[in-house]
């Protein structure tokens, strides 16, 4: 999943922290760990330990399901692994407000951060000063194209693109399909862009692909379609590169133009999404929609945690397999990027427990 705002700034732009703050190093106390200096994410057998100083955390923003689950999921993952976090801030879909969160937290004493980029370049100010300040920064769903990060934690978004791909192209084989794109400022809206786009021309020569630039918005979706919609009625696929935001206002711009059929019915546009929300499992199992992946929601946030305590306490990591079913990469830009596994959803895997779409309604009836 990913953002609406995109921009571009340099670091002339950026307010300076108060030089007034103290350049902190996270070196007070050291954790003892079970892990080495190796790529890993996994936890002391000894249970939670405090790490030395808060740690501050920067959303995108809180009108997605995802990133409403993911807020809730790393103050949960804070508790149990015993760090001290500092209120969540939620940047709003504004790249200019993420570079000042950035500054607030930092200003307010954060010595590590937690920051779920907007954008891929414009993020770059503020983790520049989060370097000078001597904080280290764990970067989360959208990897940074410049500046220094400890970790990018992350899925592989081009096999989102290939896997919708190959499940619309397998189902439709023939005719038009759309794609509701992602912001193109940020690498995920990129990387699924061009993963599927490049798919389907190689392996799917009858499928026209009729492109919406949507920039993670509801309003645009909602508009591209019926847009799209109104001139090509004989389309047969939809993919939703954000099912989170996504997802109601395609299904309602279908059901407006009485195009809404279940799986199975010949009439049936086949919808492959991106997130594994509750909402997106429920269209599965009505029918509504075919098939999505499950973002890791649960497991970026347990391993931010982890990965910024780690770096607090000085470690640094490396390229190779974790302990927890991933690998770490080297990304051209030199930053080191932790692949967590997201795994495709259909009617045959829907009712999984382990999926986080699944967890989240189960806590939430366990609350009542």
């Amino acid at each position: 999943m990913l953002t609406a705002a995109r921009g571009t700034h340099g670091d002339e732009g950026v307010v300076e922290v108060s030089r007034r703050t103290t350049v902190w190093r996270a070196a007070s106390t050291v954790l003892a760990l079970a892990c080495g200096l190796v790529a890993t994410a996994c936890q002391s057998s000894s249970g939670p330990t405090a790490t030395s100083g808060r740690v501050g955390v920067v959303l995108p923003l809180l009108s997605s399901p995802f990133w409403q689950a993911y807020n809730a999921a790393v103050l949960q993952q804070a508790k149990a692994q015993g760090v001290n976090v500092l209120p969540p801030v939620n940047s709003a879909g504004d790249t200019d407000k993420q570079i000042s969160d950035i500054n607030k937290l930092l200003v307010e004493g954060a010595k590590g951060l937690i920051v779920a980029p907007l954008d891929s370049g414009a993020i770059r100010p503020g983790l520049s000063t989060a370097q000078r300040e001597g904080v280290p920064v764990v970067a989360v769903d959208v990897a940074p194209l410049s500046g220094k990060a400890a970790m990018v934690i992350r899925a592989d978004n081009r096999a989102y693109g290939q896997k919708a791909c190959r499940h619309l192209g397998d189902a439709v084989k023939t005719g038009k399909v759309v794609q509701i794109q992602g912001d193109l400022a940020s690498a995920n809206g990129r990387d699924r862009s061009e993963a599927f786009s490049a798919c389907m021309a190689k392996n799917y020569r009858g499928i026209k692909v009729l492109d919406i630039a949507a920039d993670w918005r509801s309003d645009k979706a909602a508009t591209g379609l019926e847009t799209v919609y109104g001139i090509n009625p004989d389309i047969k696929g939809i993919y939703l590169q954000a099912g989170g935001v996504y997802l109601r206002p395609a299904l309602t711009t279908l059901e407006h133009h009485h195009a809404l059929f279940p799986a199975g019915d010949p009439r049936h546009i086949v919808i492959f999404s991106n997130d594994g929300s509750p909402q997106e499992l429920d269209a599965i199992r009505s029918g509504e929609i075919d098939a999505t992946v499950s973002q890791p929601v649960d497991l970026y946030a347990k391993y931010a945690i982890s990965y910024i305590t780690k770096a607090m306490a000085g470690h640094s990591f490396k390229p190779g397999p974790t302990n927890h079913g991933s690998t770490v990469v080297r990304l051209p830009s030199g930053l080191l990027e932790d692949r967590l596994p997201a795994p495709t959803v259909t009617r045959q895997n829907v009712d999984d427990k382990a999926l986080w779409g699944n967890s989240i309604k189960a806590s939430r009836r366990a609350a009542k």
